[in-house]
């Protein structure tokens, strides 16, 4: 049997890409609150001492940017002297305009349709931009996602979970993980090669870093997945004082991998974060793996990807593709017919099955978007596997 080794990563949510996803989210929670018919595109750029907000957003409510980017800060742990970066002291710039009218208008009122009762309401919202998004999924694990970023966003949420508990003590906001597992032929065996970089305070030696990290991140998160071959190696490059926006510039989107299948499959490059659900590099990539789970949970594929692409100011999508990569119990053309039946993919569609018309976008800047079982994600739920599988039959 084929052995294969697979990697993925993951960041901390105080790794400085993270910190401008999470402010582009939360200014977009806070626009959606009270105004959750708002066109959001908001952008984060952070380097040291700087929190640079801009974008394209039209909304009929006020939000106060700088403090929403302040209280983030605070939240992640950007609240001690000697981090280089400060919640308090760093500048909080604004630079947001109206979306272009063009795109509103493609937005509000679909080219494929004429406004009249008798419309599919549906038909009306277009998608917010053309692209191509992607869904994917796999028996790997129980959330159905593959089996190393499951366990690297566990380690970086495990990281941060210890810091901010003071279970240990010298931990500072920034951090990465990354794990390597083996696999025989599609079935993951063990994990091969387990890596930790995190932030520490300076008076600490790289000894206690290691068996501290050892025993309170890697393993209760690796479990059985390690053995005595497995390599472990936690700040690999020695000392890791310096981080966040202190040491790197941060930029909201920049992530796109780790948010999402951790080079699993395919990526269209639309970012998530900042995105009202009327982008549907946003509302078509959770549609598509709302798809994709489902059809590994109806037994019709081990693995599968999707693709959905969409043109700007059309509701319906250009077109809808099914890849179960060799592993389908049915021609993947015949998957795609039951798929079909029971999915609809317009984005109005896509926002009302999911509710995304509310505050609720944060908590997903970081530790990915999918697979998560520790928040309301309304994309992992499984509520159409029978109507799927009577559709394939």
């Amino acid at each position: 049997m084929k052995r294969t080794y697979l990697t993925s990563e993951s960041v901390t949510e105080g790794h400085p890409d993270k910190i401008a996803d999470r402010i582009s989210d939360s200014v977009l929670d806070s626009i959606l609150k009270d105004d959750p018919d708002a066109h959001v595109a908001c952008e984060t750029f952070l380097t040291t001492g700087l929190v640079l907000v801009g974008g394209e957003i039209t909304t009929s409510t006020y939000v106060d940017v700088p403090s929403v980017a302040r209280r983030v800060l605070h939240a992640i742990g950007y609240d001690k002297p000697g981090l280089g970066f400060h919640y308090e002291d760093c500048s909080v710039l604004s630079a947001i305009k109206e979306q272009s009218s063009d795109i509103a208008s493609a937005v509000d009122h679909a080219s494929e349709v004429r406004l009249d009762h008798s419309a599919d309401p549906y038909d009306i919202i277009g998608a917010g931009d053309q692209g191509m998004m992607f869904g994917y999924a796999r028996s790997d694990t129980d959330d159905f996602m593959p089996l190393p970023i499951h366990l690297a966003h566990r380690l970086t949420q495990r990281l941060t979970d210890v810091r901010k508990s003071g279970s240990i003590d010298f931990l500072r906001p920034d951090g990465k993980s990354q794990v390597t597992i083996e696999y025989e032929g599609d079935r993951p065996i063990r994990a091969n090669t387990v890596l930790l970089a995190a932030q520490h305070d300076p008076d600490v030696e790289n000894e206690e870093i290691r068996n501290a990290l050892t025993e309170h991140v890697v393993r209760p998160v690796l479990g059985h997945w390690l053995d005595e071959n497995t390599h472990v190696l936690i700040n690999s490059s020695g000392r890791f004082v310096i981080g966040g926006p202190a040491s790197d510039a941060g930029v909201t989107g920049r992530k796109i991998i780790v948010d999402t299948y951790g080079g699993f499959g395919s990526h269209g490059g639309g970012a998530f974060s900042g995105k009202d659900p009327t982008k549907v590099d946003r509302s078509g990539s959770y549609m598509s793996r709302y798809v994709a789970k489902h059809i590994v949970a109806a037994g019709l594929a081990s693995k599968v990807e999707v693709q959905v692409a969409y043109a700007i100011g059309r509701a319906a999508p250009l077109a809808v593709n099914i890849d179960s990569q060799g592993t389908g119990t049915l021609p993947d053309d015949r998957i795609r017919e039951a798929v079909l039946r029971i999915f609809d993919f317009r984005p109005g569609a896509i926002i009302d099955r999911f509710d995304l018309k509310r505050p609720m976008y944060e908590p997903f800047s970081a530790y990915g978007h999918f697979g998560r079982a520790d928040i309301d994600a309304p994309w992992e739920a499984l509520d159409l596997v029978e109507n799927l599988k009577r559709a394939a039959s």
